[in-house]
């Protein structure tokens, strides 16, 4: 289980610090600067938010690394989870005085790249490591790359999913021939198997926990109006855009959606897990990254990527991936040791799929081993249609401004305010951004 994925109260959002500030606070860091390495062993520092059961299983997969590779000695410092995260990550670039590479969300990614935060992959130095772009779906090779090149090596992609029990949902009768969700294409029949599950449990059919959350209702809203075919702009300097029709569509299905039958209207993260895990609903849309705990509680948990109700495949999701740290100077032989490290993780991902997150470099997708693990192998396809945040610097997980899409959002599923309403009130947010000035 992700640590930050679990965290949905509590948390200060705020942007990145400007150059100016970071540049102030670079002297903080100086332990950060590169150590000599000593007896031909070259040690790499690596910063991430992983805690929990994911940091011990990052920590596993640096311990193999090592093992294999004997001169290499991987030093993980793991951080809180949140806005100061990235705070620290673009102070320490901007002084020059960052590990050699760290964990970051791709939807951050547009926040740090174009303002050299990051350095680029070198693509000839990874295919010599067996590292290639067609070992990668295309949407998350994509957002991992700024001006045609690559920023970013993505370690995994953690899609919004929809989890089942088959003992109800089979009885339910909302199952294809392949124990799957095939049948449910439109929002009436999704809407319908959630009656159908309702009448099984007693309860309600479909868990979905939002409220005080500052990303799930963001989260369901985006996946499904990208669904939609519409379009957004989230442009600096000029107003957001969305395709408010569509925009109010997605939101009109959800409220039909939270009518005490199909879904409880007001749920937040934690009732939702609970709902599921006792059997009071019979589906859940959550993330990958609840999976262990689905697993606890009903061994043969089904999952699958988001069904199309709106007519285009797309899947609400973000990404792990490693990043290069702006440095004032790198050590040839600790760049290559890095460079190995990070390949290795990669290619040991099956240990991380075992957690439920659907490793980015899809070889690993595509062995015996990971076709052996349920219901991850059923969802994987997920990966193939996923939506990211916005590219824009305000955007992605942590941001005020998932936190700033929801809070309307909430108040729309509760019944408080129309969808047109809504979907201005998600404008007007949004506008708020794109008038601050980007860091430098």
């Amino acid at each position: 289980m992700t640590l930050h994925e679990r965290t949905p109260q509590g948390l200060t959002r705020r942007g990145l610090l400007s150059l100016a500030l970071a540049g102030a606070g670079a002297a903080a860091l100086a332990g950060c600067a590169p150590r000599p390495t000593a007896r031909g062993t070259a040690t790499v520092r690596v910063w991430d938010p992983f805690q929990g059961a994911d940091g011990a299983r990052m920590q596993a997969m640096q311990a193999s690394v090592m093992e294999a590779e004997r001169d290499i000695r991987i030093e993980s410092v793991t951080l809180a989870w949140g806005a100061a995260y990235y705070t620290k990550l673009a102070m320490a670039s901007a002084g020059g005085r960052a590990p050699e590479a760290a964990v970051m969300h791709l939807s951050r990614l547009a926040g740090y790249a174009p303002g050299g935060l990051l350095e680029p992959f070198d693509l000839d130095r990874l295919a010599d490591l067996g590292i290639r772009q067609q070992d990668f779906a295309p949407a998350v090779w994509e957002r991992a790359t700024f001006e045609g090149r690559l920023y970013a090596l993505p370690l995994d992609t953690h899609p919004f999913l929809t989890f089942y029990d088959p003992a109800i949902a089979d009885p339910a009768g909302i199952l294809d021939a392949d124990g799957g969700l095939g049948g449910i294409t439109s929002p009436d029949a999704f809407l319908d198997a959630g009656r159908r599950l309702a009448e099984v449990t007693g309860d309600t059919g479909i868990a979905f926990g939002y409220l005080l959350d500052t990303a799930q209702a963001w989260r369901f809203f985006w996946g499904l109006y990208n669904q939609t075919g519409g379009g957004s702009s989230f442009v600096p300097g000029r107003r957001a855009e969305l395709d408010e029709a569509k925009a109010a569509e997605v939101i009109e299905f959800l409220q039909q959606m939270m009518d005490g039958t199909v879904a409880a209207q007001r749920l937040d993260y934690s009732g939702g897990i609970a709902s599921f895990v006792t059997g009071r609903s019979g589906m859940i849309v959550s993330g990958e990254w609840e999976l262990p705990a689905f697993q606890e509680a009903i061994p043969d948990v089904a999952g699958r990527p988001l069904p199309t109700l709106f007519g285009t495949p797309a899947n609400y999701a973000d990404s792990h991936a490693f990043v290069l740290p702006r440095q004032i100077r790198r050590d040839p032989a600790v760049t290559d040791a890095t460079y190995r490290t990070l390949a290795a993780i990669l290619k040991g991902a099956q240990v991380w799929a075992e957690a439920g997150h659907i490793p980015a470099y899809t070889p690993v997708t595509q062995t015996a081993e990971y076709q052996a693990l349920t219901p991850q192998r059923d969802y994987a396809a997920a990966s193939e249609i996923i939506v990211l945040d916005p590219p824009a610097w305000f955007v992605g997980a942590g941001s005020d401004f998932q936190a700033r899409m929801s809070d309307p959002l909430s108040s729309a599923l509760q019944g408080r305010q129309d969808a047109r309403t809504t979907v201005q009130s998600m404008l007007r947010a949004a506008d708020v951004f794109l008038t601050q000035p980007e860091p430098a």
